[in-house]
């Protein structure tokens, strides 16, 4: 049977919910010290795998003064052509070209705030080395690492965290998901309640969901501790699993998989 529009869009939620963590209500010195006791973080990351949204919630913190140091993380992966073309609409004095994530972020941030991050990783391909290459340059500029915060694409914010939970244990890691989505239906067509910036098609939404469900899932295929050890181990509830069987089902084709070329090597 059919899914109606409806009953994709609620179980989008439950997986888009699900990804998107956010530990704290809003970037600022007041939720991080109603959650954690503390104001300001050792270190704020931003990686390039996100939307522009990601963007503003790293002006935001840094206009806050959310943590002591700044970094944006990425080289080239399956989001920077994206990322590369709706920079030049919005930043058309922009030079995009053969630029990585974090170059690309880090010119967004100064044209349009006038802010300048710390540090900049642009070697990395995927969601791994994002965390391992990252962690590799803090080390280098002796930044501390006890309290982080991180900014991903809500669809791969789950997943970093259980990255940093595996590279970096010990540390307290602080999820602020670039954004929040609602699937809604408009029209007869799945769309979006409120407008986030740069924000992925519907169908692309969905194929970036599918495609993190497996890649959590501890078990011989996935990537936690029983399959090929790349993160720390996910818990994925049960309502999470059905409606990952049930979109998976009605959209066979859409489950993104890896891409040889932006593996670790």
């Amino acid at each position: 049977m059919m899914m109606t529009q409806q009953q994709i869009a609620a179980d989008l939620n439950i997986l888009g919910a699900f990804c998107g963590v956010r530990d704290i209500e809003a970037p600022t010195p007041a939720a991080l010290r109603r959650r954690y006791a503390w104001a300001q973080a050792d270190i704020l990351i931003l990686f390039g795998g996100s939307i522009l949204a990601g963007g503003e919630v790293a002006a935001a913190a840094m206009t806050q003064r959310l943590a002591r140091k700044y970094m944006i993380v990425g080289g080239e992966g399956h989001t920077t052509a994206a990322l590369r073309g709706k920079m030049r609409e919005v930043c058309p004095e922009m030079d995009t070209a053969g630029r990585s994530e974090a170059e690309l972020f880090s010119d967004y941030l100064n044209l349009r705030h006038g802010l300048t991050p710390d540090y900049l990783e642009c070697e990395s391909t995927n969601c791994g080395n994002n965390v391992t290459n990252c962690l590799a340059v803090l080390q280098q500029h002796h930044c501390p690492c006890r309290h982080v915060i991180i900014i991903q694409d809500a669809t791969m914010q789950r997943r970093m965290d259980a990255g940093f939970r595996k590279f970096l244990p010990g540390a307290t890691i602080v999820n602020f998901a670039a954004y929040r989505a609602e699937v809604v239906v408009r029209g007869g067509q799945l769309a979006y309640r409120e407008e986030i910036p740069g924000m992925w098609e519907p169908e692309r939404y969905l194929s970036l969901l599918l495609g993190e469900i497996p890649r959590l899932t501890d078990d011989a295929d996935g990537y936690g501790p029983q399959g090929r050890n790349y993160i720390a181990h996910v818990e994925v509830p049960r309502p999470v699993r059905e409606a990952y069987r049930h979109l998976r089902e009605e959209f066979p084709s859409r489950v993104r998989i890896a891409e040889d070329r932006y593996a670790s090597r």
